[in-house]
């Protein structure tokens, strides 16, 4: 077991960006110098269940700990930034295994969307289409107030995200086998891009964790529509389209009509394709003519780094 600390002594600052693919975590020292980085599994408790997100959780944090040659009593200040975060039992829950596993710090347990509108705007106004295992608009106008589009799971929401493009290539490649559909080269490559023996074995993984399967699938679509797939194309223009209707739908929820509008775009479906890319620039053009585009010049993992030196800051003023 590693030596008591006392809150003195603690004096890092933990910021993580979990989500339904992958968990990313950043420490930094005392003057909020970045000192070390790790990445993690799948951490939103909703998509991956709980003891899967604390071992991600766990697995990110010790990793920079180490790095650093520290422990957890060394911690002051934790920011998660969480999907699934959102409902307040979930967060809740990870907030109290952060002040159980972190006897000094101060704990805060938010939403990615929070910490992804904070790496990109700081605390000004503006919009991020956040886009990776699911998809969600989240934006906040001068005032403060918030407005929030998509993000509520892959069965009834996250449209245009890769656990979406993933199930509609799945989709096209049985209608085109059974002569429902067009032809595609995603029948040709789908299975062994995930490397599964044919649908039986597939449908037995979907049931297992249908986010093994789906996210995985978005890079095959988005590397055929770049060489001209007329399918994976349809999809990912059908995926863009959604993209940008959730943009507009917090746009005007907002307010926003007739006016510049910041938009942001984070998450791991940007930058993958330049046909995806330009397709839902044209599409975003499209809902609101005047957008524009903001490029985010930090990870939201560092962004909940700041926002976790922000408690401490608080603390200090409270005393």
């Amino acid at each position: 077991m590693p030596p008591k600390t006392s809150a003195a002594d603690a004096s890092y600052l933990l910021g993580l960006d979990g989500g339904g693919t992958k968990t990313e975590c950043v420490l930094a020292d005392s003057e909020g110098r970045i000192v070390a980085r790790s990445t993690g599994g799948p951490s939103n408790p909703l998509r991956t269940g709980y003891p899967r997100a604390w071992f991600a959780l766990s697995e990110a944090a010790d990793a920079v700990l180490r790095r650093q040659k520290i422990h957890a009593g060394h911690v002051r200040a934790i920011c998660a930034g969480l999907g699934g975060a959102g409902r307040s039992g979930v967060a809740r829950r990870v907030t109290k295994f952060f002040e159980d596993g972190f006897p000094n710090a101060r704990v805060r347990v938010t939403t990615d969307l929070e910490i992804a509108l904070e790496a990109a705007f700081g605390a000004a106004e503006g919009i991020i289409l956040l886009a990776g295992t699911g998809s969600a608009a989240y934006g906040r106008n001068a005032d403060g107030r918030t407005a929030r589009a998509g993000g509520r799971g892959p069965w009834f929401s996250d449209e245009g995200s890769a656990f979406d493009i993933g199930r509609r290539a799945f989709g096209a490649v049985a209608r085109a086998e059974e002569h429902r559909g067009p032809a595609t080269t995603l029948s040709k490559r789908i299975f062994t891009w995930l490397q599964v023996g044919g649908w039986d074995p597939l449908a037995e993984q979907i049931a297992k964790n249908p986010d093994d399967i789906f996210p995985r699938t978005f890079p095959l679509v988005a590397e055929l529509g770049d060489k001209g797939d007329a399918v994976a194309r349809e999809i990912l223009s059908g995926a863009a389209a959604s993209l940008a209707e959730l943009v507009a739908c917090v746009a005007n929820d907002l307010g926003w009509r007739d006016r510049e509008i910041p938009v942001a775009k984070v998450g791991g479906v940007h930058g993958r394709s330049k046909y995806f890319d330009a397709a839902i620039q044209t599409e975003l053009t499209m809902v609101i003519p005047r957008m524009r585009s903001v490029q985010v010049e930090m990870s939201p993992a560092e962004a909940a780094v700041r926002m976790a030196a922000r408690l401490t800051d608080a603390q200090g003023n409270a005393a």
